[in-house]
């Protein structure tokens, strides 16, 4: 899985640093500390300049269920062959109905 540090996601964003921090904190972006212990946003969850659509609302939801960051970004990159394909890919085929449907049931 490609990681962008966090400076370098608020460059594919357009924003600023302060921004994605927020966006982190706000459950709008996920963030995992690399091998260096840096946070880092997975780059998938970029897509044309923004975050992918209905991320915020999956990461929620996960949350609400009691997942923890890390359990988000390895739920988003799992096969998931009733998909098919992983739910970062669905989201980024704009599928997130799909999705959102999964992670509902996800926490129970």
């Amino acid at each position: 899985m490609e990681l962008l540090t966090l400076p370098a996601a608020a460059e594919a964003l357009g924003l600023p640093v302060t921004r994605v921090h927020q966006y982190v904190r706000d459950g709008h972006l996920l963030a995992v500390r690399n091998e260096a212990g840096v946070r880092c946003v997975p780059a998938l969850l970029i897509q044309d300049g923004a975050v992918v659509k209905s991320l915020p609302s999956v990461i929620t939801q996960l949350r609400d269920a009691g997942f923890e960051d890390d359990e988000i970004v390895e739920w988003l990159f799992r096969e998931d062959e009733s998909l098919p394909g992983s739910a970062i890919e669905a989201l980024r085929a704009n599928r997130g109905s799909e999705v959102k449907r999964r992670a509902q049931v996800a926490g129970y």
